[in-house]
């Protein structure tokens, strides 16, 4: 995650369509060897035979172990099987179809692969594995030959992700610094270190109770840094979730404020008195209580990817480059007999003993079994033994394993540096389920992969055309605007010349010509930022219009109405839209589309809104972008706070305002900062100030919710 550090949830995508239980065989089940990525669907004829030869013989089956990850589905009988005889189990299972879970493009078989589908797919024996545990040798090795590389990489957010809480890589102040919050004092202190332990607590106390928590390891570096650990000190018992397992904690630190903040994004956000009170936590570990190394640790930490693919396929496989099928049951005996045990047979276990497998390799910690804790060299490298032993053996950007076996459209297995296989590396982790707009696309970070294949360009596009993944960001995008534009240009070479590009974009040379301003404009809530979307869309696109969503044009004409928006995309592009949900949606069609999505019910436009106005520090609005301040999402306020700040050179904590305060505890700093504050605009602003000095708007309503 080189953009975001900490974005932890790992949520549903409810557009994925793949199957989340293991089944029998029925009638007219379609077939896994014949489903395929984009690539195989025009397969041979040797692949529709097999399709013809094995559709009556295999079920549907499907990736079971992250169902907590999916959206809930009706209740269905279970068909798992327990017996107490292992070879009468043996006997009945070798007399039915072999077993397998489908997920994304990857069929996960549990007994063995079907003659008819070994003989079309291909595996390259002369290619040394690259996906288990002993293949990884781990960034030293690459440093001996890669210096340059190693050196950027030391200094990439990649590399702390995820970290021990020790001296070298904790950053927030635990010098008995404090945080009042909800009526709680929360200290973030040290005692002295052992062995196993460096010291690092937050203890947190109100009205008489007393918790304390013990860090353990640390998440991110660039922005915030978020802490893992456990309850050693509080009124749970200690066999509790809170004192047993290793999770996410409720405070973290904010690198450029230096300051103690509550954590988000690690369960759902919110509204004010609905956010979870880390002084009382429930009982019942609840939504925000999230296990690190169950739902954090695939993408934070590098383990080896025939691990990863068993710990979260619904993930990793969702973007492969083609059909694989995956041995599951002999990875297990080979490369995970702790897991495996006395077993047999792959035929004595049970279709419940097989859920049981993946869901222990779910829970394995970290600093335990992966190659490393953070991101390095072969999380997209992919293992590099052979590499490291014999420099003429190149890294593979496809995995490979005597276990896995690959269908491909032409009979051919072109493993190279080719741009699925590439992409494929950033695809394995910037992917999920996030809140989304009406045109699909991510509302917050760290699923830029999913979000970027919404758009048509990624059939060509890599990930590192725009990013060098050896070195990181910094706190800022540093690419000027005109390197960003030629980009763009390398494919779309018809807009290479100025005249072009007015015709296209109907504005002279400047923001409104801007080639990410129009097709990526700033809708993803970052850490600290609106940032760019990866989706790859039109300022004319339907949905995000008609729902009265973020559109390109009133991210800078904020003052504008929506008539004027669409009277202006159908003039230049012939673009229509229905009538009578513009209508419904925006309410006043004469009123300013920035002051309406600044009054609007879903939190994420609001967001953006605010952010719009302050950008463009439009004269017009900026008065009612004060009340984003005010707004029932603790995001939202913390980045209007932010934003407010920097426009205005103050400091709002002077009005005793905090973006975390409870709306009691507001309300006065909230009450001067309306009176004050305003006066300060005609400075920020000069004598002419963005969008003009325009009539003063009726006042803003306060959002009392949202969706």
């Amino acid at each position: 995650m080189s953009d975001h550090d900490n974005s932890l949830r790992p949520e549903s995508d409810e557009s994925d369509k793949s199957r989340d239980e293991l089944r029998r065989p029925e009638a007219g089940d379609s077939n896994p060897s014949e489903q395929s990525d984009q690539s195989t669907r025009s397969a041979s004829s040797d692949l529709r035979l097999l399709a013809l030869a094995v559709i009556s013989m295999i079920g549907i089956g499907a990736a079971y172990w992250f169902v907590q990850t999916e959206p809930k589905r009706e209740a269905r009988e279970s068909t798992r099987t327990t017996a107490a005889d292992p070879r009468q189990t043996r006997r009945d299972q070798l007399s039915r179809q072999p077993r397998f879970l489908e997920y994304g493009n990857v069929v996960f078989w549990w007994d063995a692969l079907p003659e008819k589908l070994q003989e079309v797919s291909l595996r390259d024996e002369s290619i040394p594995s690259n996906m288990h545990r002993d293949d990884y040798v781990g960034p030293e090795s690459c440093a001996k030959c890669h210096k340059v590389q190693h050196q950027h990489w030391l200094q990439h957010s990649h590399r702390r992700m995820n970290a021990e809480a020790d001296e070298q890589n904790v950053m927030g102040d635990f010098g008995d610094a404090t945080l009042e919050y909800l009526g709680g004092v929360a200290t973030f202190l040290r005692v002295p270190a052992t062995e196993s332990d460096d010291g690092y607590r937050m203890r947190l106390e109100r009205e008489g109770v007393t918790i304390v928590y013990a860090c353990r390891q640390t998440i991110g570096s660039r922005f915030f840094q978020y802490y893992v650990g456990q309850m050693i000190e509080g009124p749970f018992a200690e066999d509790h979730p809170y004192r047993q397992i290793n999770h996410v904690l409720p405070f973290g630190y904010w690198l450029e404020q230096k300051q103690w903040v509550p954590v988000v994004h690690v369960g759902p956000e919110n509204p004010d008195g609905e956010r979870d009170d880390p002084f009382a936590p429930p009982q019942t570990a609840g939504e925000s209580f999230l296990p690190y190394a169950s739902t954090c640790s695939m993408c934070h930490t590098t383990f080896a990817l025939a691990d990863d693919l068993t710990r979260k396929p619904n993930i990793v496989s969702r973007h492969a480059p083609m059909r694989m099928h995956w041995h599951m049951s002999r990875y297990f005996r080979e490369q995970r007999p702790e897991l495996w045990g006395d077993i047999e047979h792959p035929a004595d276990v049970s279709d419940e003993g097989i859920h049981a497998m993946p869901e222990a390799v779910m829970t394995f910690e970290a600093n335990e079994h992966a190659v490393t804790l953070g991101i390095s060299c072969e999380a997209c490298h992919l293992g590099a033994k052979a590499h490291a032993k014999d420099p003429k053996i190149k890294p593979d950007f496809h995995p490979h394993s005597p276990y896995l076996r690959v269908q491909t459209a032409n009979g051919k297995l072109n493993t190279g540096r080719l741009q699925q296989n590439v992409n494929w590396a950033c695809g394995r982790c910037h992917v999920g389920g996030r809140p989304i707009y009406a045109g699909g696309m991510s509302t917050w970070n760290s699923v830029e992969y999913s979000d970027a294949m919404l758009g048509s360009c990624y059939s060509q596009l890599r990930c590192v055309d725009c990013h060098n993944p050896h070195q990181g960001i910094g706190a800022q995008w540093t690419a000027t605007p005109a390197h960003d534009d030629a980009s763009c240009i390398r494919c779309h070479s018809k807009f290479e010349t100025e005249a072009a590009i007015q015709e296209h974009t109907h504005h002279g040379p400047g923001e409104g010509s801007r080639c990410m301003n129009c097709h990526m404009p700033r809708i993803n809530e970052g850490l600290q930022d609106l940032v760019r979307t990866h989706t790859i869309f039109s300022p004319t696109h339907k949905e995000m219009i008609e729902e009265n969503h973020p559109n390109a044009c009133n991210l800078c004409h904020v003052e504008q109405s929506i008539d004027w928006t669409l009277q202006h995309l159908k003039e230049w592009y012939g673009a229509e839209y229905d009538s009578q949900r513009i209508a419904a949606n925006y309410g006043s069609r004469q009123r300013p589309v920035g002051l309406g999505w600044l009054q609007g019910d879903y939190e994420p436009v609001r967001l953006v809104a605010a952010d719009a106005i302050f950008r463009t520090m439009n004269r017009e609005l900026l008065p009612y972008a004060l009340e984003a301040l005010n707004d029932p999402y603790l995001i939202n306020r913390q980045f209007a706070q932010r934003s407010l700040e920097r426009l205005l050179s103050v400091k709002l904590s002077d009005y005793g305002y905090r973006f975390f305060m409870s709306p009691k505890e507001r309300a006065d700093a909230m009450e001067r900062i309306r009176q004050e504050l305003p006066a300060t605009f005609a400075g920020a602003l000069g004598s002419g100030g963005a969008g003009g000095s325009g009539t003063l708007l009726p006042p803003l309503e306060t959002p009392a919710g949202g969706r």
